[in-house]
């Protein structure tokens, strides 16, 4: 095993814009000081750029779950850094991870997640509440234009029971844009969806990474998915042992 596993090697004129997200030496484990401890992470150092559309693949239990925590924050690292936008964060006290989060990440799941009290429009506006109150008009008008512009246009008021699954993944996609985040995490996002929703799931989010430039990083079990970004990194039992750069599909 190395002490790195390094895919820092991509092509690069590949690599577009500023680095929105760089991984060193990046390390997991559990159970520290016991004999049970376990390191899950070893070593990763990764960077993905602004406009980078990228696939995270995988078997099961090869610690994607574990990577997309640290990335998005949700969890810190036993060793190693993790740079945002160039800030380091593994020494980041939960207020300053919570911070960096609401403003430059954005989060897509398999299942949406959305609050049934709320209605479309309110759930988009979430991420916007918690950070800062009740939001302003310019704030709705932005919210109602990314619903409309994920096809909901009309269905502000809906909740999401009254919404088809496919919707609410749009629901979604939206309130994961809302803070115009310069990264964009998805974890399966078209993992409970049929084929022909998945496939507009996916082009939502293509057109936004192409829109707005945000890095976009999607976890996914499905080949077809993985195939069509614009570059797949795969891990296994810890480690990366692949980035592979796909030709770049052009608008």
């Amino acid at each position: 095993m190395s002490d790195h596993a390094n895919i820092n090697h991509a092509n690069p004129s590949e690599a577009t814009g500023p680095s929105v997200l760089k991984l060193d030496g990046l390390r997991k484990s559990y159970n520290i000081g016991l004999p049970t401890e376990l390191e899950v992470l070893h070593g990763l150092d990764m960077t993905l750029h602004a406009h980078d559309f990228c696939a995270l693949v995988g078997p099961s239990g090869s610690g994607k779950s574990t990577l997309l925590n640290l990335i998005g924050l949700l969890d810190q690292p036993t060793s190693g850094e993790l740079y945002l936008l160039d800030q380091a964060t593994r020494e980041l006290d939960d207020e300053g991870r919570t911070k960096i989060r609401r403003e430059s990440i954005g989060f897509v799941f398999q299942f949406h997640h959305l609050i049934e009290a709320f209605s479309a429009l309110e759930n988009v506006l979430m991420p916007l509440m918690v950070k800062g109150g009740k939001p302003t008009a310019e704030q709705t008008q932005w919210a109602a234009q990314l619903l409309e512009a994920v096809g909901l246009k009309g269905f502000e008021r809906k909740k999401p029971s009254q919404l088809s699954g496919g919707q609410q993944q749009r629901v979604a996609i939206a309130r994961a844009l809302v803070t115009r985040p310069a990264l964009l995490l998805a974890d399966e996002p078209t993992g409970n969806l049929d084929t022909q929703t998945a496939a507009h799931i996916f082009e939502l989010l293509r057109r936004f990474n192409r829109e707005f430039g945000c890095a976009v990083l999607i976890v996914t079990h499905d080949p077809r998915l993985s195939e069509t970004c614009d570059r797949t990194i795969t891990l296994v039992d810890g480690e990366f042992t692949g980035d592979e750069w796909h030709k770049r599909q052009r608008a």
